[in-house]
This record gives C-alpha cells, structure tokens and sequence, in this order.
C-alpha cells in the first residue's frame, strides 16, 4: 500500500474528498461569473436611462371625460332636475318678442265714403248737358268721329261765364292739359276732387287756395282741343279715390 504511486493516491483523493472540493470550486466560479455579468448588464442599464430619471405620465381615463351617448332607441330614465333660478337673479330678457294683444278698442273708419263729405253740392254752371258721363258704354265722339268712352260732363256754356267750385275745398292743381286745355282741381276731402277743364287762361285761383262752395274759379274758354267739335261749354268731372265717378251722383 505505502508503494501505491503519486497518481493513484490523487485518484483516491479525487474520488473521496476531492469531488466535494472540486465540486464547490465550480459552484463558486459560476456564482462569481455570473455576478459580475449581472453588474456589467446593470451597469450597461443605468449608462442608456434618460436624464430625467425615471419620470412617468399618467394618462387620464377617457371614459370619465367622454360623455355618454345613450345607445339608439334605448330610452333615458334619467331625471333632469331642471335649473332653479337664484332669487336674487332677474331673469334674462328673451329674445322672442311677446304675443301681441289684441286691442279692442275701436277704430274710425278711415276709408272715404260718401256720408263723410259735404252734402252740398252745385252746379260749376247753368246749362244743358251736351255729352253725358259714360265709361261702360261708348258714346259718340263729335270732335274725333268714333265711338269711346267719356269721364265727365260737358255743360254747355258761353265764353266768359263764370265757373264755380261744385263744393268746399282746396285748389290741388292749376295747370294747362296738352289735350283738354286749362284744368283746375279742387279737393274736397274724403277722396273725392272735381276736375274743371276747356277754362279761359285767366284762371282766379292758385294750388293752395281754399275754396267755398261756389267760388269763382274761372270762366269758360276753349283751350281744349280734344273737344272743339262740341259747343263752347266747361268739362267737368268727379274723382273719388282716383276713379271717375258720375258728376250727377253729387249735383242732384
């Protein structure tokens, strides 16, 4: 046995003791190596973080801002309780404009009839009628020839005659009518004027003028060259509202 050599001893010693030895050698080199590895990748870590460390956002959750969109068709229970006004508070005028009321009162009756004006009438001169008022029916035409309408009243009279306003009223118009010569208008209220044509040029009045029932306005002429075909007379016609009326309707 002392013969036994270096090596085979070792062996022994090897197979005994020796593998624990060993054994703990290699767990010990593995724990070293891999510790200093852990700190190279930890150290590799720390050089990459950004330089304001480690900060971190916090992302709100969009749910809780979102508002909810009732899903169609699915009725909302939800009671709304609606906003009291503070009573302190006046509340803001709208916009709207209120329901109109409705007023009772009564009101005049603004359109022109003939209640409303002068019952007193006369004649602008005393003679006979030599063409009538028509303007439904055509009527003769002695100057022209033809048959046409005709708005007024032509009443015979001589040259000079005076002629007088048919009612009260104001001188509206003075002036000379290519066609029927010198023409003065009278208002008489109420919508109705009287229209004098066929005067001499030396007419009494101007527009303005305020005129009795029978005032001179001026005498017979003949400046009217649509109607020299009939006798010396004066043209005289009635307008209520801006329409020819009947002459007769006021001189009966």
């Amino acid at each position: 046995m002392k013969n036994r050599s270096f090596l085979n001893k070792l062996g022994d010693f090897a197979m005994g003791k020796g593998f624990y030895i060993v054994l703990f050698l290699c767990i010990a080199t593995i724990g070293i190596s891999g510790y200093y590895l852990l700190k190279t990748v930890v150290n590799d870590t720390r050089a990459t973080a950004p330089v304001g460390g480690g900060a971190s956002v916090t992302i709100p959750d969009q749910s809780a801002a979102k508002p909810t969109v009732p899903s169609p068709g699915v009725k909302d229970d939800t009671p709304v309780t609606p906003a009291r006004p503070s009573p302190s508070t006046k509340p803001a005028a709208q916009p709207d404009d209120p329901e109109p009321v409705k007023d009772d009162t009564p009101q005049p009756d603004t359109q022109p009839s003939k209640e409303t004006l002068s019952k007193v009438f006369t004649w602008p001169v005393q003679g006979t009628v030599l063409r009538d008022y028509s303007v439904e029916t055509l009527s003769l035409d002695p100057t022209l020839g033809d048959w046409r309408t005709h708005g007024g009243l032509d009443i015979a009279a001589a040259q000079g005659v005076k002629v007088l306003s048919i009612s009260a009223g104001t001188v509206e118009q003075v002036y000379t009518d290519g066609l029927m010569g010198t023409t003065v208008v009278v208002d008489h209220g109420g919508g109705l004027q009287s229209w004098y044509c066929n005067l001499a040029d030396d007419v009494l009045v101007e527009a303005g003028d305020t005129v009795d029932i029978g005032s001179e306005l001026g005498t017979v002429g003949s400046s009217a060259i649509a109607e020299v075909g009939v006798d010396s007379h004066v043209h005289l016609e009635t307008l209520l509202n801006g329409q020819p009326v009947d002459p007769r309707e006021y001189l009966k």
